[in-house]
């Protein structure tokens, strides 16, 4: 019997919506019933991430993670997923409160990347993450080299993230190619979709080959955890 998935959701709302999608598009199902029982809970009045890591904002997003996690727990998640890569600054202190497993979309992105052989990683990231170095530390256990954008570029991927994404306005696809032209330079194998923001860029706009999105990466392990048949294309 396929285990059931809760969803730390609202971090944000579009990219919640689309792991839902993205979780349901990739399950082998003929009907209904075989598709996964998933608990979502959105909540984007939780403090923004960001602002708390880098000193901006007093205010904790960590006990609202926790009372989320905790109703997921009542309502029989046996895993939860979280869409939203810069509120795994908390993973530790979220998983030490709960007692369900938490899929850790770096980690498993790190992982995912190791098992395709991948020496060099570009991060796209929110400045949170990249401060935190939260991808870095995980694609360094694998034995892969990240590399991160320069200042400037970091101010483009923010204001694609913040001013373009979550204000529903369009994207200013000029700036993602500079970021990407960057990252290449370096040295990237393969750049990271570290955002889930950014994953809507994926989605809705053809940004060619060399990407890894982190967001189908969550939603094809989530597939996977909970017992669920992963269509073929996806494995």
């Amino acid at each position: 019997m396929a285990k059931k998935l809760g969803v730390i959701g609202g971090l944000g709302p579009v990219a919640t919506a689309y792991f839902y999608e993205l979780v349901s598009r990739m399950t082998e199902a003929e009907n209904d019933q075989e598709h996964l029982d998933i608990n979502i809970i959105s909540k984007p009045s939780i403090p923004d991430r960001t602002d708390y890591i880098l000193g901006r904002s007093a205010k904790s997003p960590l006990p609202y993670l926790i009372e989320i996690g905790k109703v997921l727990e009542e309502l029989g998640s046996d895993y939860i997923a979280m869409p939203c890569i810069t509120a795994h600054y908390f993973y530790n202190e979220l998983t030490d409160s709960l007692n369900i497993p938490i899929i850790n979309i770096i980690s498993e992105t790190a992982k995912y990347l190791k098992r395709h052989n991948i020496s060099y990683a570009g991060i796209m990231a929110t400045e949170g993450t990249i401060q935190s170095l939260l991808f870095q530390h995980e694609l360094e256990k694998e034995g892969i080299n990240p590399i991160i954008p320069s200042e400037h570029s970091q101010s483009l991927v923010t204001s694609l993230i913040y001013d373009n994404v979550k204000a529903g306005k369009p994207v200013d696809m000029n700036r993602f190619a500079v970021i990407k032209d960057e990252l290449i330079r370096k040295g990237s194998d393969i750049i990271i979709l570290g955002c889930t923001e950014l994953s809507m860029i994926n989605r809705d706009e053809n940004i060619g080959q060399g990407f890894v999105d982190a967001l189908e990466i969550l939603a094809m392990c989530s597939v996977i955890r909970c017992g669920a048949r992963l269509k073929q294309e996806y494995t």
